[in-house]
């Protein structure tokens, strides 16, 4: 069966040494996350997610979710009392506001922990993943009353959260949305409506679910500015604060899944159910992308963690499995065979996906910084710098982790040959439970498309100028360092490579707007590539100034460099064809007529 260790060690190290967490003491939550601290934090946080969420994943995966005639939803054998040990440690609400009973430590360490978590059990993370997203939602647009009659309670685990917008006839084009709410004489609204592939929309783990629901108030206009938001708790609260009858809405059905078994994903039926709106009539799209864009980071998250989990199985396999003799003669004599580690294609392949796993976790915690900085800056030049960047990561790191995170599941499981297809090995549950994480919260394409039509023009270009200007200074600053030289060469030129392609689409992407669309996915792969670069050139300078410190590097430290040397040698060159690619325009793309498919 499968296994994880949580990457504690390498965290530490790129929170200690290539983000230096301690020049941010100043930001408020950061005092109290010394990195001592946040050690211990994510010591004992790996503690849990190894020792209680890892064991449930393959038997959680198995039996599934059963729903039952009255609508109820029973979640897999230990899941509870998982549930009930995660929320009872305090790490529901690890980086929320302390006004409510959250933990108030900065979102990045609340980052690290969730990859651990999605590692160990991706269909268990969901559940307080999505309380964490619909409390934010509720924190940044909730009345006051709003948030105190709910957001303790979620925070705490007592109760979960949820985010329902997908109905059957409308995905990404919400404007279509038929959900309707009819105002009541006492302010609160009625909602009646379907919406499908609800994550965590009905289960056993807390007493009360609070679906955040977008509908259309009767008389709203047409298409997305006539969408609002509404809270609509499964039991109505008193208001003592105590749970009262149960609301009009139950869960119709259970789908059945190609992964993520163990997390209910459910068709919501509202029947007139109580709710209450959530910031101004009209205007919930902009509520609900509070919590959308969180998701999104929590979803590119996942797609790193299904990675790494998968190459941490992978990598111990190949290690023992023998089959074959290395070219060069055989590595054991001794042995009927040599392990299948030695051989050049089995070590590529294991050496793409760590390459990607370590430079990925490095962008993963500096847009999390950047979010930090963003939310809790004084300084309103350095939030809204922080913002900027962070609004121009979001479908970078969402569409970019989620793709690869799969294909490297796809990689992990070839190293077990026939063996990864069956399912006692564990790993084609990687496989599966990482494709969601390509098609829920936008799918990649539309990742792609925000990309380069809405967030590379924003303000002018301002987010992109204030990243390259980031990159080129990092290249300037270290131009002179012997030891950096040779990454930096290939970093700078796969950066030019992503500086053309934005001139080519800021130059023919308004002359034909399917130059854009067809540029679109091959972009966002190109700047996911020249970012995790960039933190592998801070990866190399953290690592080359301890040894000038003096210090002695672990064995885990010294394999970075030459991590570092095979992503520079071969996986950035991979710009170079991106950019040929993007050049070619549209005509290729558009050539044939919709009858010829």
């Amino acid at each position: 069966m499968p296994t994880y260790k949580a990457p504690v060690d390498d965290v530490m190290f790129l929170l200690r040494d290539v983000l230096e967490l301690e020049k941010y003491a100043d930001l408020p939550g950061f005092a109290d996350a010394s990195p001592d601290m946040v050690e211990a934090i994510l010591r004992e946080g790996a503690r849990i997610c190894e020792e209680v969420l890892q064991p449930l994943n393959a038997s959680g995966d198995q039996e599934g979710c059963r729903r039952h005639d009255d609508g109820s939803v029973t979640t897999p054998k230990g899941f509870r009392e998982a549930y009930e040990a995660f929320a009872a440690g305090g790490w529901m609400g690890l980086a929320a506001s302390p006004e409510y009973g959250g933990q108030g430590l900065p979102y990045t360490v609340a980052a690290a922990m969730n990859e651990f978590s999605s590692a160990a059990n991706m269909a268990f993370s969901m559940y307080p993943g999505l309380t964490m997203g619909a409390a934010a939602a509720l924190y940044v647009h909730g009345s006051e009353e709003i948030r105190r009659t709910y957001l303790p309670n979620m925070l705490s685990g007592k109760w979960s959260g949820t985010m329902n917008l997908t109905e059957p006839h409308c995905g990404t084009d919400l404007g279509l949305l038929k959900t309707k709410a009819t105002r009541n004489p006492d302010g609160t609204f009625s909602v009646t409506g379907s919406k499908i592939f609800i994550s965590a929309g009905e289960h056993d783990l807390t007493e009360n679910i609070v679906h955040l629901v977008l509908a259309r108030i009767e008389g709203a206009p047409a298409g997305v500015k006539g969408i609002s938001l509404f809270v609509v708790p499964k039991f109505l609260v008193n208001a003592d604060g105590s749970l009262g009858g149960r609301n009009a809405v139950r869960c119709g059905s259970i789908e059945h899944k190609m992964g993520i078994h163990a997390n209910a994903t459910c068709v919501m039926n509202y029947e007139g159910a109580t709710g209450w709106l959530v910031g101004e009539e009209n205007r919930g799209l902009n509520a609900m992308f509070v919590m959308m864009n969180e998701a999104r980071l929590g979803v590119a998250i996942q797609g790193l963690a299904q990675s790494e989990v998968a190459y941490q199985n992978a990598a111990a396999y190949a290690k023992e499995r023998l089959q074959g003799r290395a070219l060069t003669g055989p590595a054991a004599p001794d042995r009927p065979a040599d392990p299948i580690i030695v051989h050049p294609d089995v070590r590529r392949t294991l050496m793409t996906i760590r390459a990607f796993n370590e430079g990925a976790r490095a962008l993963m915690l500096w847009t999390a910084l950047k979010s930090d900085i963003a939310h809790r800056s004084p300084d309103r030049a350095a939030a809204e710098a922080a913002d900027d960047v962070l609004g121009l990561m979001t479908p970078v790191l969402k569409g970019v982790f989620t793709d690869c995170g799969f294909d490297n599941t796809v990689r992990a499981q070839q190293m077990f040959g026939g063996h990864g297809y069956i399912v006692e090995t564990g790993v084609e549950q990687f496989v599966r439970d990482a494709r969601i994480a390509m098609i829920y919260e936008g799918a990649n394409g539309i990742q792609a498309l925000d990309l380069v039509g809405r967030k590379l023009a924003r303000n002018g270009g301002r987010a992109a100028m204030i990243f390259f200007g980031e990159l080129q200074g990092f290249i300037s600053e270290n131009a002179g360092d012997e030891n950096l030289a040779p990454f930096l060469k290939a970093l700078a030129e796969s950066a030019g490579h992503l500086q053309q392609a934005t001139m080519w689409l800021m130059q023919n992407g308004a002359k034909d707007p399917d130059n854009a669309g067809a540029a679109s996915h091959d972009y966002m792969h190109m700047a996911g590539l020249v970012a995790i670069g960039y933190m592998w050139a801070r990866i190399l300078r953290a690592l080359y100034a301890k040894k000038a410190a003096g210090e002695t590097l672990s064995p885990a430290l010294e394999t970075k460099f030459a991590l570092a040397d095979f992503y520079a040698r071969r996986m950035l060159p991979e710009t170079g064809a991106q950019l040929a690619r993007i050049r070619s325009g549209a005509a290729t793309v558009m050539a044939l007529p919709a009858g010829a498919f």
